[in-house]
């Protein structure tokens, strides 16, 4: 696959979409998920691929709802939810659009554009977006920090021995996320603060709230949150804080999952239904994880792979497709239609781990 993945990004998916075929291969698909996770600010500088690369522009964003709503049914989260809840039918190729982290480009950005389309969207957020005043998510807060950190700067406290050298930034990172994960989130907070007073001003993390990086980075608050829902957006569940979950201890885990559903609920008023596992790829997600989603009184969660038509739809491991900022509009129909996932090896389908920091 990976010698004729640029043949068919460049000229298959173009040539199956232009004829109409993908969207005939889609035909026996009940539903299709896809995910997103913000938009990029227009004055915001993108210094760091992997850390942007799930972010689309607003320009992208729009044309892709267009493309899919001449070829596709994009339908409501509620029409979903009825769906599972109830047996009630779906149009055919029924689409449904899902955001993760409740970033605040997600409230300032997509939310216009959304509404403009006619559409509605169920956003995942954290317990971040419970709060009054905006936070980072704690592990892209760490993988700015270790962009500017030298080897002898990182805590050795999580890691098997003291980094030598940084071979590889993000592997070192995603190293450092999953032994942060094992731990609560006040614990992990703690040693993000003692990596940025060794770094001092060298380390510091210029995001204000109103500025370009502020709305790439800054998580909504609680008023964002509730502005998405007057406008008839979804509201779901994404964890208190957004740890891997498999490597959580099981009353830290089951607090992520439950808790977030209680407070999401006081906030808004009404009942949330919906959840998203962080990462969302089978090395975060184990079925301790699924168990606890059901327990907590979701109606369904959704992972963050392996989604299009045609895939299998277990109720508490709901498959979504990842869009990113790479994907022209011939490769997310390929990927929505389910033509894609057709031609990987089911063992493929949950592989690299840690392939997105999302």
């Amino acid at each position: 696959m990976m010698f004729i993945s640029p043949i068919l990004k460049r000229l298959v998916y173009p040539v199956l979409s232009e004829t109409g075929y993908l969207r005939s291969f889609a035909k026996e698909g009940q539903l299709a998920v896809i995910t997103y996770h913000g938009v990029k600010p227009p004055q915001y500088v993108s210094r760091d691929s992997m850390l942007d690369g799930s972010l689309v522009s607003i320009d992208q964003f729009r044309t892709q709802l267009r493309f899919l709503k001449q070829r596709y049914a994009i339908v409501s989260p509620e029409l979903v939810r009825e769906w599972l809840e109830d047996g009630r039918k779906l149009p055919k190729r029924a689409v449904l659009l899902t955001c993760d982290d409740g970033l605040q480009n997600a409230v300032t950005l997509m939310l216009p554009v959304v509404i403009g389309e006619g559409l509605s969207c169920l956003f995942f957020v954290t317990g971040a977006s419970l709060k009054t005043s905006p936070k980072m998510l704690w592990y892209e807060q760490l993988y700015l920090l270790m962009r500017k950190a030298q080897p002898s700067e990182i805590e050795a406290d999580f890691l098997d021995s003291p980094p030598k050298t940084f071979p590889n930034r993000r592997e070192l990172w995603w190293k450092l996320v999953k032994k942060l994960s094992t731990v609560e989130y006040s614990e992990r907070l703690i040693f993000i603060q003692r990596l940025q007073d060794k770094l001092g001003s060298d380390g510091y993390l210029d995001v204000k709230p109103g500025s370009s990086e502020g709305e790439r980075f800054l998580l909504a608050t609680s008023c964002g949150v509730q502005e998405l829902a007057t406008h008839g957006m979804t509201i779901g569940a994404h964890t208190l804080s957004h740890p891997v979950l498999a490597l959580a201890p099981d009353e830290c885990a089951r607090k992520e999952i439950a808790d977030t559903k209680h407070s999401l609920e006081l906030l808004l008023g009404k009942r949330v239904w919906a959840f998203a596992y962080p990462f969302g790829n089978a090395g975060s997600i184990s079925s301790r994880e699924l168990n606890f989603a059901e327990s907590a009184g979701y109606t369904a969660a959704f992972v963050n792979v392996g989604g299009g038509f045609g895939a299998a739809m277990p109720r508490f491991a709901l498959p979504r497709v990842h869009v990113t900022a790479d994907m022209s509009l011939s490769e997310l129909e390929a990927h929505v239609s389910g033509f894609y996932r057709s031609m990987r090896r089911p063992e493929a389908m949950f592989a690299d781990e840690g392939c997105s920091h999302r």
